[in-house]
């Protein structure tokens, strides 16, 4: 083979072998852009075995087309790395997240999570919560006290790692947080409300520190409520009655607790936590444990 033939077949190889890099790409899918906001990552790469994804808020992942949640606004770049063999081809792209319109939280469980949004009508309770789940003050708690039909409890800085046979229920960061009950506000089925010691000892009807139930309920009806007016004293609004009409709740404890924020998404979560088995005291044979993560 004389050395002009010897030339032309290494130039078709090199030829080839340029042509063999992976290519990245990748398109971002989203119906909405404000925190949280949860994106599809379509992958569109070619001539790759392998990827890794970068959000650019440290975390990672190596599935071929993931999905990705973002809590926090801001400008993230999302970094795609394609790679065969020992090849391997890298594509950034950005996006822009925006902050939501409400202050919320999302309570992360075992059985999925619950998007909250915290009352700006009741301050003091929803500055408390805000501060406590950024400082991470929640992560690994318990719900502690679990009644199908009522409510499910947590926020017991006790019940950390508690064995089974613990007391549980007395625990707070040190502190109490002044009554902010409103009238108008009511206990409907993921109504998040702070517990709190009983009047005879609490006539101010001081909220706990810590800890908040959110409301499973039971059907209502027009006769429950008025049943609940003649024996309360006070007279539920036509806007009232409209909110409860069809839905579960726990009317009877309407405007003697300080609610503080609404469930807005994972209604099914609440049927699920209610449903587990307890012991007598009321708390799940099996832990159920949060993490509470801001959303801002």
């Amino acid at each position: 083979m004389n050395l002009i033939k010897k030339m032309i077949i290494l130039s078709a190889i090199l030829i080839l072998a340029s042509c063999s890099r992976p290519v990245a790409d990748f398109m971002i899918v989203s119906e909405n852009t404000k925190a949280p906001a949860k994106i599809e990552l379509v992958n569109k790469s070619e001539k790759a075995t392998a990827f890794e994804w970068m959000f650019g808020d440290g975390t990672s992942s190596d599935q071929e087309s993931p999905e990705h949640k973002y809590y926090l606004s801001g400008k993230y770049d999302i970094v795609l790395k394609a790679t065969d063999g020992k090849k391997s081809k890298t594509i950034k792209k950005e996006i822009i997240i925006d902050a939501p319109d409400k202050c919320l939280v999302e309570i992360e469980t075992p059985y999925g999570a619950l998007l909250v949004e915290l009352f700006d009508e009741t301050p003091k309770h929803r500055d408390n919560f805000f501060k406590l789940a950024e400082e991470g003050f929640y992560n690994e708690l318990l719900f502690h006290r679990v009644i199908n039909g009522f409510m499910v409890q947590g926020g017991d800085p006790n019940s950390k790692g508690a064995p089974t046979n613990a007391g549980l229920g007395t625990g707070g960061p040190g502190y109490t947080v002044d009554s902010e009950i409103k009238e108008n506000i009511i206990h409907v089925k993921g109504a998040l409300a702070a517990a709190r010691t009983p009047d005879q000892i609490n006539p101010e009807r001081k909220s706990s520190g810590s800890q908040f139930y959110i409301v499973h309920g039971r059907p209502t009806s027009p006769q429950l409520l008025e049943s609940i007016e003649m024996r309360s004293g006070f007279t539920y609004s036509d806007y009232e009655k409209s909110i409860y009409n069809g839905k579960d709740g726990t009317p009877f404890l309407d405007r003697q607790y300080t609610i503080f924020g609404q469930v807005l998404e994972g209604m099914e979560v609440i049927d699920k936590i209610a449903a587990v088995q307890t012991n007598p005291q009321d708390r799940p044979l099996k832990d159920v444990t949060m993490k509470i993560r801001v959303i801002k």
